[in-house]
């Protein structure tokens, strides 16, 4: 059986290589390993360098691989859970409605750093760690169900139907999806009129990540197929009638 990249890394790095970009995390930055041309930033130690090593698709997988691993040990001091239950007190301490929200952003953020993971891919491994914990950590359910990942399938389906319209919140993916008043903060308001309880008796009534995991489902080719781009002409409104959404959609052009 193949050695886990964290298992292998933590091997490779004990022995204390000589690329001084493998010495910490924050010495890590800018590695710029490329499998296919075989260079990277330190070129005079790529012979002995333990990070090609690893057998993964293309050198940006080697470089995340072993920025995650450390991030763990050196900010993490070798305990994710640990810090994970640390950034999150923090953040509780401070009391308000957005509580649940700030202490996603304290994990967030931190990890935004780590080379190659997007906010889309932290909020959903994130989530499903924090939900999954729920039963010995319950406060790490109440961050788990805020966290929301924004991909173009959900953007396109709030422009598609009018709701950034109405909302006065239009904006282009990308960033502005994550800022005040976007579609995460959107998302997060139609949770707040949903009790997802009548779906499953064991969720929490607000459950914000089961609604964009709901919209996301809706228009994924995985899901139901319905609304996207392969589905719909963008250059006009949508014709497909039998969406159930049709008599309220407002069927807004996105191109």
């Amino acid at each position: 059986m193949a050695r886990r990249p964290g298992a292998q890394s933590a091997k490779n790095l004990a022995k204390g290589p000589s690329c001084p970009k493998l010495q910490t995390y924050w010495h890590f930055h800018g590695c710029r390993y490329e499998k296919t041309t075989g260079t990277c930033a330190e070129p005079n130690h790529i012979a002995t360098c333990p990070l090609p090593s690893h057998h993964l698709r293309n050198g940006h997988l080697n470089q995340m691989a072993y920025s995650l691993y450390l991030f763990v040990r050196d900010v993490a001091n070798g305990d994710l859970v640990g810090w994970i239950d640390d950034r999150l007190g923090q953040a509780f301490d401070e009391l308000g409605p957005a509580r649940p929200t700030r202490a996603g952003n304290a994990l967030v953020k931190p990890l935004q750093n780590v080379y190659g993971i997007s906010d889309k891919v932290l909020a959903v491994a994130l989530s499903g760690i924090l939900i999954g914990a729920a039963d010995v950590r319950p406060n790490w359910l109440q961050v788990g169900v805020q966290l929301i990942a924004i991909d173009t399938l959900v953007h396109n389906f709030l422009a598609r139907t009018g709701i950034l319209r109405r909302l006065r919140a239009s904006h282009p993916y990308g960033p502005g999806c994550y800022q005040p008043g976007g579609c995460a903060d959107i998302v997060r308001l139609i949770a707040s009129k949903i009790d997802a309880r009548q779906f499953n008796r064991s969720f929490p009534k607000v459950f914000p990540r089961f609604v964009q995991l709901a919209i996301w489902r809706y228009c994924s080719q995985q899901g139901l197929d319905i609304c996207n781009g392969n589905r719909i002409d963008d250059s006009q409104p949508c014709q497909n009638r039998h969406c159930r959404l049709y008599r309220l959609c407002d069927r807004v052009r996105l191109k």
